[in-house]
């Protein structure tokens, strides 16, 4: 059965410092992310397991686990690679024409993604993703791992909004985590994930 993998992280866990602890990346990458990678391993297992015993009374709990595990491992694994000790200042090319032409600017897209994610209420991420029926960049507020998202919007750039993201180093406030993630945006990732994602057909 093929399962999921916990991705080695792309530079060593204090390449991001001072913007990003190197304690925070490492707890964060090794415990929280492996534990999303084991958990929805964990439900594949429950799940055949209740396709052999032909009962489907946990059928709600198993589909839910399944999204909120296999979506933390999704989000976590762009976040890692949407960083870079190397990144920050503002993308250019087609990525920055998507962003002036959808936002009005670069000022104003990190403006609105910085309140989106500074705001999700409660536990959550912010994230610049491509929405494909109408062919555009948008700004969403993902709860949990999931909720609030374009059904087969492709995210591009995440923002973890989790408390575990950020406490250690910024304590309760998450504006300025949110600020400090601007200087190490890495902005080669996040324009190739765009390229990517202009290829893929709508859903309607």
């Amino acid at each position: 059965m093929s399962l999921y993998t916990l991705p080695e992280l792309p530079y060593s866990p204090g390449a991001l410092e001072p913007h990003y602890s190197g304690e925070i990346v490492a707890l964060h990458h090794d415990k929280h992310h492996a534990a999303y990678v084991k958990g929805a391993n964990d439900t594949l297992e429950a799940m055949a397991a209740a396709r052999e015993a032909g009962d489907h009374s946990a059928i709600n709990m198993l589909s839910r686990s399944y999204a909120f595990h296999v979506s933390g491992h999704v989000l976590h694994s762009i976040f890692w690679t949407n960083m870079s000790p190397d990144g920050g200042g503002r993308p250019d090319g087609e990525l920055a024409a998507a962003i002036d032409e959808h936002f009005g600017g670069f000022d104003r897209m990190q403006a609105q993604l910085t309140a989106a994610t500074v705001n999700v209420q409660g536990i959550g991420w912010g994230a610049l993703a491509w929405e494909p029926v109408a062919q555009r960049l948008v700004i969403e507020q993902i709860h949990d791992h999931q909720g609030n998202v374009g059904a087969g919007s492709v995210p591009l750039l995440v923002i973890d909004s989790w408390e575990h993201a950020y406490f250690l180093q910024y304590k309760n406030v998450k504006a300025d985590f949110v600020k400090a993630f601007w200087n190490i945006a890495n902005w080669q990732d996040v324009a190739r994930r765009f390229e990517a994602a202009r290829e893929v057909p709508p859903t309607v």
